[in-house]
C-alpha cells in the first residue's frame, strides 16, 4: 500500500511521538508483535491518537495529555493501558505528585473505589519502576 504524503507524515510524525511517550523498548515490541491481524489497527492508532491528537501544537502540552490520559483510562476501568501510561510518565514530565493529586480529584466525580484501584495500580507501578 503507498501512502499519500499527508498520511505518511502522519504515520512519521506519530510513530515520533509514540516512541516519546511510550518510550522505544514498548513501541519496538508492539511492532515486532504486530501481525496481519492487528497492523491496520496499529497504523490507525499510531496516526490518529498518535500522529494527530498527541502531536496537536496547542496549550495542551505532553504532561497535560498525560494527565489527561490516566483520568480518562482510570474513570472508564482500562487497567493494562492506565498501567502503561504511567510509565510513560518518565517521559512526559508527570510527576507522582500529579498522578497522585488527578486521582484524588476523580474521586470526587467517579467515586472513592474507582480512585481507590487506581492508586494501588499507580503505586505498584511506581515500586516497580523504583526498583528498576
Amino acid at each position: 500500500m503507498i501512502l499519500s504524503n499527508e498520511k505518511k507524515s502522519k504515520l512519521e510524525r506519530g510513530m515520533q511521538t509514540r516512541r516519546k511517550v511510550l518510550g522505544n523498548t514498548h513501541v519496538d515490541k508492539t511492532i515486532q508483535e504486530k501481525d496481519s491481524f492487528d497492523e491496520d489497527f496499529q497504523r490507525f492508532i499510531t496516526e490518529s491518537v498518535w500522529g494527530t491528537v498527541w502531536s496537536r501544537k496547542s496549550s495542551l502540552n505532553l504532561r497535560d495529555r498525560s494527565l489527561i490520559t490516566l483520568a480518562v483510562l482510570a474513570t472508564s476501568g482500562h487497567e493494562k493501558e492506565f498501567e502503561m501510561h504511567i510509565r510513560a510518565t518518565l517521559n512526559t514530565s508527570t510527576s507522582k505528585e500529579d498522578v497522585k493529586e488527578m486521582l484524588l480529584h476523580i474521586a470526587s466525580y467517579v467515586g472513592v473505589p474507582v480512585s481507590n484501584q487506581f492508586i494501588k495500580i499507580a503505586k505498584n507501578i511506581y515500586n516497580k519502576m523504583d526498583q528498576d
